[in-house]
């Protein structure tokens, strides 16, 4: 009984440490962790240093704020776009048919107030409801019948092209007639200056939306089941969320904001031309959307990144034309920004495999 006692009484002064390893991580390591947890960060430092760039080699003018709110001016109906496209690409799908819903709904939009003599209401009413239906087409065939999004939206791209060009008759708006018929169209177009800069409510537009479909993203329910669905749809199902009600909710949202990209697009461009569905609106939209940091992969990236990744293609495209570079070169650069985008996004998914 006494030894039983020693061996307690031992038991209780020796060293109660356990032993454990400290996992020494590399800079490169830090820095793969850092962007994994921060996804908008790439694009921003992209951003910063392209701006860096052209403020040195394209003048000083290029940091004048007129030329810094011209970009936001021109990159206002894709930026808008790009959003829509974010949604879709974080449940792991694509949406091709989105420039072309965009086209379409504001045709819808010009031909009921100047053809029909319909109030402006109606009309707008009338071109959101059809950019939803188209999105809501896309969103039941992908998520009741299974098909890859990637067909289902270059079918309804084909599909909604050609009902533009035929209800059209690929007959274009003029600016003095839509006028005459309502301002309300065109009422993305007013503009006010904020000392020399010059916003437009365009630009106003597509920074709330932004706002919104951050908070949305980051502080709903919803918006933690867009990316538990584009992450694992399977583990999604198991955890209680119905994927389909997810995806249909998701290709809707995303034809709603091509309505909005329809009226702010109206007011930028003034007339209203049919032939503008042939424009590549959908490969400017992926484009910023891939820059911007979400992963093809779907379930990961931030809506901010793809603000950054707007804002990046249109400071490119206005540096290069302040330096008089050849217009390929911006196409040359974009492309090699998507594909360092895409190797980027595979270096930083390695922390979660």
């Amino acid at each position: 009984m006494s030894q039983t006692q020693d061996f307690e009484s031992a038991a209780r002064e020796a060293d109660q440490t356990v032993a454990h390893f400290e996992e020494r991580k590399s800079p490169l390591a830090r820095l793969q962790h850092v962007l994994h947890s921060n996804p908008a960060l790439v694009p921003l430092i992209v951003l910063v240093a392209l701006i860096a760039f052209f403020g040195i080699f394209a003048g000083e003018r290029f940091f004048r704020a007129y030329t810094l709110t011209l970009v936001l001016q021109q990159v206002a109906v894709v930026g808008i776009l790009a959003a829509a496209q974010t949604l879709v690409v974080l449940t792991a799908g694509i949406d091709l048919a989105i420039g072309v819903v965009m086209v379409f709904s504001f045709v819808i939009m010009g031909n009921m107030v100047v053809s029909y003599g319909m109030p402006a209401g109606v009309a707008l009413l009338a071109g959101f409801l059809v950019a939803a239906g188209c999105g809501l087409v896309n969103g039941l065939l992908v998520s009741r019948l299974k098909l890859p999004p990637f067909i289902v939206t270059l079918g309804t791209w084909n599909i909604v092209m050609a009902i533009c060009l035929i209800y059209s008759q690929n007959a274009t708006m003029r600016e003095a007639d839509v006028t005459a018929a309502t301002q309300w169209l065109h009422v993305f177009a007013i503009n006010f200056r904020v000392g020399p800069a010059v916003v437009t409510l365009g630009v106003i537009a597509m920074i709330l939306l932004y706002i919104g479909l951050w908070f949305m993203l980051n502080h709903t329910a919803f918006g933690r089941h867009i990316y538990a669905v584009g992450d694992d749809p399977d583990a999604a199902e198991l955890a209680g969320i119905s994927t389909k009600k997810v995806l249909v909710a998701v290709y809707t949202l995303a034809g709603v904001i091509a309505g909005l990209a329809a009226w702010v697009s109206i007011g930028r461009n003034g007339s209203i031309s049919p032939s503008t569905v042939v424009t590549d609106f959908n490969l400017q939209a992926i484009t910023a959307t891939v820059i911007g940091g979400i992963s093809l992969f779907g379930g990961r990236g931030s809506i901010l990144g793809v603000l950054f990744g707007t804002l990046i293609v249109g400071i490119m495209s206005m540096g290069l034309n302040m330096m008089n570079a050849d217009p390929q070169w911006k196409v040359l650069l974009t492309g090699m920004l998507i594909i360092g985008a895409v190797a980027v996004d595979q270096w930083i998914r390695k922390v979660s495999a």
